[in-house]
């Protein structure tokens, strides 16, 4: 029997999955990390502690299962995106913790940039200037990190987002690489020379010598230290955890789509091997790159989704756990009037405001918890309903389902609650690990393990649908509020400043 491990390293933990020549799960262990938060809108992170904490659950999957590693054939790496490390090339120390993709410390440097040279940009990137992406935080370490950029300057350091970060820790300094997918997130990645974009490194002032050298999303890159596992083991796969959930999806053919309901809510759809600028707000970003061949995809990013109810466990504690979330809101009917907006990191596609903040309106004496946690659950499926508008006229494609995986996709109420705001049915997979599948599949391809596409094209099976149970009528008056509580939660801290 042999496996593909792929390590799945997310915003609040580290998990590996091995997984069969099925694309059946065969273990998992999981360990959470610590959030870091210095200063209001500040996220960071221990770049050693990410790395300690995903080598263990590597290491303790293996061993609980009694997998040898000699019946491992490759590792495939998955990865919490945009979040950025800075590290010294001869002893592999960070010199500052992970800047987090949710991090707005350089919101206002990136309004500046978004007025000076966004339409530059977008269309070099197919990304809208914005704290999120990479390049304002390689940007503010090497300004902020005392002697960064003088060492920078002389090649001793290194940076990159987490997928190069595992990978020099993997290959005990080897390779300092990234694939495409997670390249184009940086926002100095050219989407049509493929390749590092000189005029964009001038314009944030990024050392080319820093940057990771970019790969294909399938390919072996190399192998493991010896010493780590007890033998090398190929690193043959990497994507973005959004564009690894789509190829998991077996979204592989143009119009086909999914979201992922994680600490964010992420809705991607390919669009074939040209990549569609788009006019709604939209970013256009590469899906992967397989046998040198290029697929792109529009991408609507919702900061906060499985996060708001992480707040209304440990924020306004009125849940114990995240998973009591469901039977709390199904204590009442409907909404009673509430709309929760949470803009708690601003808000992304398509409405791109860094300065919303998190808003609740209609309360009255009457609400209840149970009003609270619906409006919670509402609030994710409102914005992906937005996001999927815009893509919709972007692509000039009329999408007939939407797939979906991710944590909150377990909850049965979020879906039937996303299938009537959309109007469209939702289709929940067997297999709802499917950024750690991608990944899996994108190694196995590359060392022969699965024999082609449509070989694990054939292993994509749905588990439920969720078809709409509410009328035209009824979804317009929801979105027509939905859009009055936007507009209250818009430009909030930019107002109060």
């Amino acid at each position: 029997m042999t496996y593909i491990l792929a390590l799945d390293q997310g915003t609040t933990s580290s998990r590996a999955i091995l997984f069969d020549r099925e694309g059946s799960i065969c273990g998992v262990a999981q360990k959470e990390f610590a959030q870091h938060f210095p200063k209001p809108g500040w996220v960071e992170h221990d770049p050693m502690e990410i790395w300690s904490s995903q080598v263990s659950v590597a290491s303790e999957v293996l061993s609980r299962h009694s997998v040898p590693p000699s019946q491992v054939v490759a590792i495939g790496i998955t990865n919490q995106r945009e979040t950025t490390v800075l590290w010294d090339r001869k002893t592999g120390r960070p010199l500052h913790n992970a800047l987090v993709w949710q991090d707005r410390r350089t919101a206002d440097f990136c309004s500046k940039m978004r007025t000076s040279h966004g339409p530059l940009i977008t269309e070099k990137t197919g990304l809208i200037p914005d704290a999120y992406f990479s390049a304002s935080k390689i940007a503010w370490l090497l300004d902020n990190v005392e002697g960064a950029r003088q060492k920078a300057e002389r090649g001793e350091l290194a940076v990159g987002t987490i997928d190069s970060w595992l990978t020099w820790r993997l290959t005990s300094g080897k390779l300092h690489v990234t694939d495409v997918s997670n390249a184009s997130r940086t926002m100095l990645f050219n989407l049509h020379t493929m390749d590092w974009d000189e005029e964009l490194l001038q314009l944030f002032r990024v050392p080319r010598e820093l940057l990771p050298e970019v790969r294909d999303s399938s390919e072996v890159y190399g192998e493991t230290d010896s010493e780590l596992f007890g033998k090398p083991i190929p690193v043959a796969g990497m994507a973005g955890d959004q564009q690894s959930a789509l190829f998991g999806q077996m979204c592989v053919e143009k119009g086909l789509s999914k979201s992922t309901y994680g600490t964010g809510c992420f809705m991607l759809l390919n669009i074939g091997d040209k990549p569609i600028p788009s006019k709604n707000r939209l970013l256009t970003t590469v899906a992967w790159r397989q046998g040198g061949k290029t697929q792109y995809a529009l991408e609507g990013s919702v900061f906060i989704g499985g996060a708001v109810v992480q707040w209304l466990r440990d924020g306004l504690k009125i849940i114990e756990a995240a998973s009591d979330v469901e039977a709390l809101a199904r204590t009442e009917n409907d909404n009673g009037g509430v709309y929760l907006v949470p803009a708690f990191a601003g808000l992304g596609a398509p409405h791109w405001d860094q300065f919303a903040r998190g808003t609740m309106v209609g309360l009255t004496r009457g609400t209840t918890s149970g009003h609270i946690a619906r409006a919670a659950l509402e609030g994710i499926a409102f914005q992906v309903a937005d996001v999927l508008d815009a893509m919709q006229a972007d692509s000039d494609l009329q999408l007939k389902e939407l797939r979906v995986d991710g944590g909150a996709c377990k909850n049965d109420l979020l879906m039937q609650t996303q299938a009537d705001i959309l109007g469209l049915p939702i289709v929940r997979p067997e297999v709802t690990e499917t950024t750690a599948l991608g990944a899996a599949y994108l190694a196995g391809l590359a060392v022969g393990y699965w024999k082609d596409l449509s070989e694990v094209a054939s292993q994509w099976k749905a588990e439920r649908r969720f078809e709409p149970q509410i009328g035209e009528t009824e979804r317009a008056d929801q979105r027509a509020k939905w859009k009055r509580a936007l507009q209250r939660a818009g430009g909030w801290e930019e107002e109060e400043s």
